[in-house]
């Protein structure tokens, strides 16, 4: 999907190919979008269809939830989220865990169960 963004974005500069440091999403002059004009077009879009209202940080919170409760290891999550540290990922989705912790210790019993002596 990106690469396809790429393609369109050369077309749209006269065949100019992106440098990597290029933004992804900018305006037609390449300058940056305010992160606040994303949240006002998703709370547009939201707000006529029959869904519940949810935020770009609510999205982004479920989707670190739910790749947790999956089993996605918490450091491909912190780094999926950009977090400097995977501590400050555990903290903020501690909530999480406690479920996780049990269903681990559960898992590492039947292993052990399963182990010859």
């Amino acid at each position: 999907m990106l690469k396809a963004w790429r393609i369109e974005r050369a077309e749209e500069s006269g065949g100019r190919e992106p440098a990597a440091e290029d933004l992804v999403f900018s305006k037609p002059d390449g300058s940056w979008i305010h992160p606040q004009s994303f949240s006002q077009i998703l709370d547009r879009k939201v707000a006529k269809l029959d869904v519940p209202t949810i935020s770009l940080h609510d999205l982004r919170h479920t989707h670190a939830t739910l790749l947790l409760k999956a089993g996605v290891p918490v450091k491909v999550v912190s780094e999926r989220l950009g977090h400097a540290n995977v501590a400050f990922t555990m903290s903020v989705y501690q909530h999480v865990l406690p479920g996780m912790q049990a269903e681990a210790a559960e898992k590492f019993a039947a292993l052990l169960a399963r182990r010859p002596d």
